[in-house]
């Protein structure tokens, strides 16, 4: 069971994680002090122009300007008509002072500003609105197959504007054209609302900002398969409860308001999970693990064996952890949403057959993931190069700070190496002319190895160069932590010489850059609360739907004629279906009861001088028989008349045991289409008179009409018989139904005397 978990029960964090079972494999995490400003839209001046670059900078209300390159540069924002900027020079296109409305496509980082754009993208809950990029467009890549031709067919319907462009989202898969239609609609007037809004002000100012985590995550994840929405707390379930009245009501019922005294996220046990976001090693679950280090320029993933033994052989044992790396790699991806270049080390393979299979489950792991992702193949070296497109920032750049001890080395040298590095340098100033002393200020551990392991190479230094060295220990520096002071003869003023521990500096507290800035304020967009003005279009099947009011029509005034030719057509296809799936078995037994039927009259034939006779008479009762059957069977059918519409809801025959001419049971066989067409002209004259009164044929009465082989076969034989003699003249074959019963009677008893006088 998949489930979104929404943790907001701390003011400064706000979490959201989406579990399957008991598995995290997406999350999410924001600070309230430190907003996504990704999406968001502005209205910047352009403060510089840098032909080199073929870029500007603009000022957009933030402490770094952005970086507008030129293919960022849409026409309509310099008011161009020509489609293809880039062949003209941006110094002909924009002008320091000159307004533009943009959008943040990469937020700040390090010493980088933020990337910006003037080609708007606005996305809804199933659409993404572009208004100014009409050449973009169509339909999510992760939609495919024949739901892809309904949305083409849908978005047929759609009236967008001729300069704007639409992009159907994965949310949207499934949807009419209405439902598309109201978020366009909305999409629409939002755009018309950040146009008038940025022609208020003529300083740069927040515009339009994206959706807090919560909105977001709705948006982004919420589909048919999650099955439960917990909040544990009561502001965010209303802000989630007001949102999906608002625009997804079908998914009303699965938010939950989690009032429990465990912990949301303890009670699913994903904290544990969580934490191995933050570390640089992940353990695998047959013993192995990753190792995830960060460089300034791309991110590097090695997968070690480490206590992996399960395998039968060294190949077996590295194919089956790095396949399990392979899915660890796509989870740890989507949960630090690391963006970049990635370089990841397998385990060397020599089968090209494994090295194929781990590449194939690298791309299906990373299927599920939201951002765009490209792979290379396994080289010769074992390395498999990817990118992926950075959503958000990092979940190190949110929550983690640069270690003030290895200035983010990650490793620090040992007591001995930062001792002898400060000797060396403190013979080095010593060495320089008008130097009077050195004194250095170490960790408590460098200065004791230097006071005694290295006392006499400190004291050659003293009497070659004629310089005093002074080591001070200080309990505030830590390795490899130190600060050497030179003091020159001509700054020497004579004064007495203060005593070297009195020389010991004091602590100085250094408070981090966070601290001495003051909080930010949020800041606040001039749009607030856009939602839809109208209430999303209920979801229905048209199908369902349109079955059960044609059921409740059909009760009330019965089917058109229309409604009974296409039922009918549709129980024809049925029946021919199953004809010829039973066709093979039906030529098997046929073929042995015309061997057996053959074999038994020629011996009749044989002992009875008579039995052509017999035989003829028998054949002649039978067919009567069977006929006579047939037209009280379609006497005994209801039909209901409503509104002059003939709606016959006809039983089939009761299929019982019938006894052949030969004493044995056998199951009677429903006629093919072939047999039905050609015993179409011997009909009865009540079938006759209701298809005279353009009646659809149904499959019910198709089903009465059919009759055992052997009533078939003989009915056959005894129309070929009579037209070789007299033709009966048409009165005879309608007979009125009060001679009817005689004949029934009469023709009964001869079969009944006939096969007695042949028993015996």
């Amino acid at each position: 069971m998949k489930r979104m978990l929404i943790n907001a029960t701390q003011p400064e964090e706000l979490r959201v994680a989406l579990v399957d079972g008991q598995k995290l494999y997406d999350f999410d995490i924001e600070h309230p002090s430190q907003e996504q400003k990704k999406s968001n839209i502005y209205k910047g001046i352009i403060t510089r122009i840098e032909p080199s670059l073929e870029a500007a900078f603009v000022n957009y209300g933030a402490d770094k300007h952005g970086f507008l390159p030129l293919k960022e540069v849409s026409p309509s924002a310099v008011n161009s008509e020509d489609q293809n900027l880039s062949r003209q020079k941006i110094k002909d296109l924009l002008k320091e002072g000159q307004e533009v409305i943009v959008q943040i496509e990469k937020e700040e980082r390090g010493n980088k500003g933020a990337a910006l754009t003037t080609y708007i993208s606005l996305a809804g809950t199933y659409l993404v609105l572009m208004p100014n990029n009409p050449k973009a467009g169509g339909i999510s890549r992760r939609i495919e197959g024949e739901t892809r031709n309904e949305l083409r067919d849908a978005m047929a319907g759609l009236e967008v504007p001729e300069n704007m462009g639409l992009i159907v989202r994965t949310a949207g898969c499934g949807k009419s054209t209405d439902e598309l239609q109201w978020d366009l609609n909305y999409l629409l007037q939002l755009w018309e609302a950040i146009d008038r809004t940025s022609k208020e002000q003529n300083k740069p100012f927040l515009i339009f900002q994206e959706s807090n985590v919560i909105i977001r995550a709705l948006r982004d994840h919420l589909r048919a398969d999650i099955d439960e929405i917990l909040i544990d707390k009561e502001s965010a379930f209303k802000l989630v409860h007001n949102f999906l009245k608002q625009v997804m009501p079908h998914y009303l019922s699965k938010a939950k308001l989690y009032s429990d005294n465990v912990p949301l996220f303890n009670r699913y046990q994903i904290e544990s999970q969580i934490e191995t976001a933050y570390s640089r090693s992940v353990p695998l679950p047959s013993g192995g693990e990753l190792v995830i280090d960060h460089t300034e320029a791309l991110t590097s993933i090695d997968i070690n064996s480490a206590r992996s033994t399960k395998g039968s052989d060294i190949e077996e044992t590295a194919l089956n952890t790095n396949l399990e790396a392979a899915d660890e790699i796509a989870r740890q991806l989507r949960l630090r949403d690391l963006g970049g270049l990635f370089v990841i080390d397998f385990i060397d393979m020599l089968s090209n057959k494994n090295q194929r299979a781990v590449e194939n489950r690298m791309r299906d792991a990373l299927k599920i993931d939201r951002a765009r992702v490209q792979t290379s193949r396994i080289s010769r070296f074992g390395l498999l190069e990817m990118s992926r497109q950075r959503l958000r920032p990092s979940l190190g750049d949110a929550t983690q700070l640069t270690c003030p001890r290895c200035n983010g080395q990650g490793e620090i040298r040992n007591v001995e190496s930062v001792a002898l590095s400060v000797l060396r340098i403190l013979e080095e100033e010593a060495m320089k002319s008008g130097t009077d002393r050195v004194i250095a200020h170490l960790p408590i551990e460098c200065a004791t190895f230097l006071l005694n392991e290295k006392r006499p190479s400190i004291d050659q230094i003293e009497s070659r160069l004629k310089v005093r060295i002074i080591i001070l220990p200080s309990k505030h520096l830590e390795t490899p932590a130190y600060d050497i002071e030179r003091i020159k003869s001509k700054d020497d003023d004579g004064s007495t010489e203060v005593a070297s521990y009195n020389q010991i500096q004091n602590e100085t507290v250094i408070s981090p850059d966070f601290a001495k800035e003051a909080v930010p304020k949020a800041e606040q967009a001039a749009l607030k609360e856009f939602l839809h003005d109208a209430p999303a279009p209920p979801i229905q099947n048209k199908k369902n739907s349109a079955s059960l009011i044609s059921r409740f029509w059909n009760k009330l005034v019965g089917p058109t004629e229309e409604e009974s030719i296409e039922k009918a057509a549709s129980a024809t296809d049925t029946k021919t279906d199953e004809t010829r799936t039973e066709r093979p078995l039906s030529n098997r037994n046929r073929n042995n009861n015309q061997r057996n039927r053959n074999r038994n009259s020629n011996r009749d034939r044989s002992n009875n001088p008579n039995s052509k006779q017999h035989s003829d008479t028998i054949a002649t009762a039978t067919a009567t028989t069977a006929k006579h059957q047939d037209q009280q069977e379609r006497k005994e059918e209801p039909v209901i008349e409503n509104n002059g519409t003939d709606h016959s809801e006809a039983k089939p025959r009761n299929q019982q045991k019938r006894t052949n001419r030969r004493g044995y049971n056998r199951k009677p066989r429903e006629k093919t289409e072939g047999a039905q067409t050609n015993d179409a002209n011997s009909n009865s004259s009540t079938e006759n008179r209701n298809t005279t009164q353009n009646e659809p044929v149904t499959q019910e009465k198709r089903n009465t009409s059919t009759q055992s082989y052997a009533a078939d076969y003989q009915k056959s034989i005894t129309t070929a018989k009579a037209e070789t003699t007299v033709p009966a003249p048409a009165e005879k074959k309608e007979s009125s139904a009060s001679t009817q019963p005689a004949q029934t009677k009469e023709t009964s008893a001869s079969v009944e005397a006939l096969k007695a006088k042949e028993n015996n």
